[in-house]
């Protein structure tokens, strides 16, 4: 189990965290862990009802939960309304990132033309291309390419193997995960008789600041105007974000989510893992799409939002898709027998024809 270097007594950590601390103030934390896995000197955290069963047997020197689960915890505990938010903060604080002193690794290769800050970080294998500004404190992992123009704002942190297009603009303490790519073009094609003809893309991508983006995300540039990814948003590992696509502040996406190019996502939204986008739309703000969902048309009011089919045993899956065949008929005899008593209106409002 992997152990900080330094340790922190759990009355520090209650009040970092604004919880309140209920056993010994000069408890030593350590690590953090699960509920199952931790042992002497790890912090757990209690925020899914699921796990409960696991509290009275826990190893953990001290647990993180809300004042419902204090009673039942058999070790040292931190009260709050929100355990896993502070566990998020702990365990940054115990295991915080890396910092690199400013300058260039001599296998990188740099522009003359770059205006790279002394406190920024080039690391190995990296390309900064001409007129590419990268800012205070930020870091540039290895085999990682700025191109021509694109500006990287102070404290953001591209991991490893992340390819910042020309004229892309990152903003302040952001962090790109390996593979990640911004400002690749967009999907644009104009068809001349059966033959695809390139659209060229001329629009930015234009991220703000504390956004953080998975590993082999894509995020296209616009194609006039620009793809914009606002503050704060949080976009999980594989995504695909098509050409003039915005999204609004602190929205967060789950892997595999596809949104087609000009869709606007409004803010504080949640995307549930591979839902896709049609193109075009508008998602209004704190709009929560579950998982799998296909949005083919815009959504104006907040709220809960489902489609598809859950897994359901082979058998019945192949009985269901032998009867979908006949719906088609199945609508008209209904709709005939009911045309014959009067109610023929009611049964269309009713088939949703």
């Amino acid at each position: 189990m992997r152990r900080a270097d330094r340790g922190y007594r759990l009355a520090q950590l209650a009040t970092e965290v604004a919880a309140e601390l209920r056993g010994d103030p000069d408890q030593e934390i350590r690590g953090v862990a699960t509920l199952e896995d931790a042992g002497s000197g790890d912090i757990a955290f209690l925020a899914n009802r699921r796990y409960r069963t696991q509290l009275a047997a826990t190893g953990a020197s001290a647990v993180i939960l809300q004042p419902a689960d204090a009673a039942a915890c058999p070790v040292d505990c931190l009260v709050t309304a929100n355990p896993y938010l502070a566990y998020a903060r702990i365990a940054d604080l115990l295991f915080p990132t890396p910092v690199c002193g400013g300058g260039v690794h001599p296998s990188a290769v740099v522009a003359p033309g770059a205006r790279i800050d002394a406190t920024a970080w080039v690391g190995p294998l990296c390309v900064v291309e001409d007129g590419a500004e990268i800012g205070p404190g930020a870091h540039i992992g290895p085999g990682s390419l700025v191109g021509a123009g694109a500006r990287i704002g102070a404290g953001t942190r591209l991991v490893a193997r992340v390819v910042v297009w020309n004229a892309s603009v990152v903003g302040s303490r952001c962090i790109l995960h390996p593979g990640a790519v911004v400002g690749s073009d967009g999907f644009g094609n104009a068809n001349d008789g059966g033959r695809w003809v390139k659209v060229p893309q001329l629009g930015r991508v234009v991220i703000g600041d504390d956004v953080e983006i998975g590993a082999n995300t894509t995020v296209d540039r616009g194609s006039l105007r620009d793809t914009v990814i606002a503050d704060g948003v949080r976009l999980d590992n594989l995504i695909q974000v098509g050409h003039n696509v915005i999204i609004g502040a602190h929205t967060a996406a789950a892997a595999f989510v596809g949104i087609s190019g000009s869709t606007v996502i409004g803010s504080r939204c949640t995307l549930g893992g591979a839902a896709g986008f049609a193109g075009h739309l508008t998602i209004a703000d704190d709009v929560h799409v579950t998982g799998m969902a296909m949005v083919t048309h815009s959504l104006h009011e907040p709220g809960s939002y489902s489609s598809g089919i859950p897994a359901i045993p082979s058998r019945e899956w192949r009985r269901n898709v032998a009867r979908f065949q006949h719906l088609d008929e199945l609508t008209r005899r209904v709709r005939a027998l009911e045309a014959g008593l009067g109610g023929a209106a009611g049964v269309e409002d009713a088939m949703g024809d």
